[in-house]
């Protein structure tokens, strides 16, 4: 926590230092100005990020299906907006950026990743095993990398916005769980942008994806976590399996062609897989757990009176 009661400072480079593995430090540093309501944090955090990410989009337009433009430009977009994150936070909010703790970058991105691909393969299993999954031409292993490079780039600059800005700041005014249930409606609502949109699609993405990793974050008070979640879960969907993701229906091909065939609240129809039956209940198994795990961490907060400091996002 940011250490109270010092003197001014005489510039924003001891909050805002110039490297960026300093951006990510832990320590705690001198407070020099009095942090703003939440609500005022969350509309000029929002608004950088809104930029932030139509800025991803444009680089996955140009990179379009290129395998290696795809793989530099995620990369790049990933790591420009996990420093933006961390620097506003500590300009904003003139704290450590204890979500992105770098100690826990690696587990918490392996584990991520390995529950979101894990839960898409029970969820095309499903289908598969009722008739509703196949494939049809070849192999393209240019696929793989395109959506390694993508999805790397939409798992972080949505979650930096949805569950590291929209939630957390939503959570200060509103408590856990008004925060889960509006983040995820946000989230939900913002694949209505997508070719192949529907309603009924973007609720679903709402429960399965907004809720799943909004609880996610909760449970452990990181974003590596979450990060991992939704890039497994993607990566698996398109880039392994070959289905549509979330009404995209423009996207590059895959590793495979995937076809679903069947009723549509089993597959999803022409949105894809998370719109379907089996994505929901695969991915609410995961949710209670985490939202079980966080109530007994003590990681569930109420809703409470701002008082202009931003609540810390690691649990006491």
């Amino acid at each position: 926590m940011p250490l109270k009661g010092a003197g001014p400072l005489r510039n924003t480079r001891e909050y805002l230092p110039n490297g960026s593995k300093d951006l990510f430090s832990q320590e705690p540093f001198v407070v020099s100005r009095r942090v703003r309501p939440a609500g005022v944090r969350l509309v000029a955090m929002v608004l950088v990020f809104v930029v932030v990410t139509a800025l991803a989009a444009g680089a996955r337009a140009v990179a379009g299906g290129n395998p290696v433009l795809s793989l530099l430009f995620g990369a790049v977009v990933a790591v420009l907006a996990l420093m933006t994150y961390a620097a506003v936070v500590r300009l904003l909010e003139q704290r450590p950026v204890s979500e992105l703790d770098p100690a826990t970058a690696a587990s918490g991105l392996r584990t991520g990743t390995l529950v979101g691909l894990g839960l898409f393969v029970a969820t095309i299993a499903v289908i598969a095993l009722l008739g509703g999954y196949g494939t049809e031409g070849g192999v393209v292993v240019g696929g793989v990398l395109t959506y390694l490079g993508m999805m790397a780039g939409v798992a972080v600059t949505e979650e930096l916005l949805f569950r590291g800005i929209v939630f957390r700041l939503l959570e200060e005014l509103t408590g856990t769980r008004g925060a889960l249930a509006v983040s995820a409606l946000l989230f939900g609502g913002l694949h209505l942008l997508n070719t192949g949109a529907t309603v009924w699609g973007a609720l679903a993405i709402a429960v399965e994806g907004g809720l799943l990793t909004g609880a996610a974050y909760v449970a452990t008070r990181s974003l590596w976590l979450p990060i991992g979640v939704h890039f497994g879960w993607n990566f698996a969907e398109s880039g392994l399996f070959g289905t549509t993701v979330s009404g995209n229906e423009d996207a590059p091909a895959g590793l495979v062609h995937g076809v679903l065939s069947g009723p549509d609240a089993l597959t999803g129809g022409g949105f894809g897989p998370e719109a379907g039956i089996a994505a929901i209940l695969v991915c609410a198994v995961p949710t209670v757990l985490f939202l079980r795990a966080a109530g007994r961490r003590g990681h569930l907060r109420p809703r409470r009176r701002s008082t202009g400091t931003p609540a810390s996002p690691t649990a006491p």
